[in-house]
């Protein structure tokens, strides 16, 4: 029996996290509201820009300090990470939620957390309170294949550039989530690719074009680099050695992912092919580098070699300092706020109906 309630106790780790993670959720909408209310008598867009960065700095920043210094993961880093902060497109393979964290993970390192902006599967945008705001704060919903809306894209990406807003633009080409457990979904990738007279990869799927080409043709003036990251979770093999899904937020929240690798290759703008075909055959080589990388991460004959990629690496420890006072603020501000009848009156008429006018905006916007 005690050792069942200690292995209760060790799953549940993921509670504290969660409680905060989504109670300050309201606090954080109203915040920002008033701000962007207030900005509409300001002149220009830039100023609102800024402080809505800010305000995206703090928030992030707090989660954080639950999947860095809660956990206390080991982030290993592979590469070339520029200290000081740039105009980015941040191409990722992809296989958990986890994987959204770990483009803040290397924001923050770069003073650039504020800046983070994502290309997101158009079913996200439902979620409650943070569907619209993440919309707002720059985010871009899309839909697959023939759905997939170029213009509105475009457009998006326009208004953030004429306003001069920074931009650290995260992007997952594959698409979906890679997981071993799924094999017709990575069969009729790599059956895609050979039909296609692709190389047909096993630890990644065949990235797809679209995002990527109209984000890239979009900004090439105004942007500095794409950064080519490979991400690869520690402890997701099974007893026969093979790989298996990655860790999910609530696994990893349990603390059941030791370290992440994290492999970032700078690719500066003029080294990155402005037209459609040539741009599809160099996003599919930057892929099959990433698969090279894993299949020395899995499945490398010398057991030296594996579950870490080749070259020099760091062990990159994330400060206090840069996560526990947004924790501290906005649990202070929610506390506060639940401290009072009117304030508990208002944070449950926040999660209602802005979860409500929410999704009635983005349905009509996004």
């Amino acid at each position: 029996m005690l050792l069942s309630l200690v292995l209760h106790t060790y799953s549940m780790r993921y509670v504290l996290p969660a409680a905060v993670m989504l109670g300050t959720a309201p606090t954080y909408i109203l915040a920002w509201l008033g701000w962007r209310l207030f900005s509409l008598f300001l002149p220009g867009a830039r100023i609102y820009q800024e402080v809505d960065d800010r305000f995206y700095t703090i928030y992030q920043s707090m989660v954080l300090f639950f999947f860095e210094n809660y956990t206390g993961v080991q982030i290993i880093l592979y590469g070339d990470l520029p200290k000081h902060k740039e105009n980015i497109i941040y191409l990722s393979n992809h296989q958990c939620t986890v994987d959204w964290i770990v483009a803040d993970i290397l924001a923050i390192r770069q003073n650039a957390l504020g800046h983070v902006r994502y290309v997101l599967k158009n079913g996200l945008k439902w979620l409650p309170l943070y569907g619209w705001y993440f919309s707002q704060h720059g985010g871009i919903y899309v839909k697959r294949s023939a759905k997939f809306n170029e213009m509105e894209m475009r457009n998006k990406l326009q208004r953030q550039m004429d306003t001069g807003t920074p931009t650290y633009l995260v992007i997952f080409p594959e698409g979906t989530r890679y997981n071993p457990e799924l094999t017709k979904v990575i069969s009729a990738s790599q059956t895609y690719a050979a039909e296609q007279g692709l190389a047909v990869l096993k630890h990644v799927l065949t990235p797809r074009i679209k995002a990527t080409y109209v984000a890239f043709d979009c900004m090439k003036n105004y942007l500095d680099a794409i950064y080519d990251v490979t991400v690869a979770y520690e402890g997701t093999v099974d007893q026969m050695g093979k790989r298996k899904e990655a860790p999910s937020m609530t696994e990893f929240l349990c603390k059941e992912c030791p370290k992440v690798h994290i492999h970032i290759d700078r690719i500066d703008k003029k080294d990155i092919p402005e037209e459609q075909l040539s741009m599809r055959r160099w996003l599919h080589d930057r892929f099959e580098i990433k698969d090279k990388l894993m299949i020395e991460f899995y499945d490398s004959p010398d057991s030296q070699r594996r579950s870490k990629f080749p070259g020099k690496c760091i062990n990159s420890k994330l400060s206090l300092k840069k996560t526990l006072p947004s924790l501290l603020f906005l649990g202070g501000l929610t506390a506060s706020m639940l401290m009072t009848e009117s304030g508990r009156k208002l944070y449950v008429k926040t999660w209602i109906y802005g979860t409500v006018i929410g999704c009635l905006l983005v349905s009509i916007k996004v």
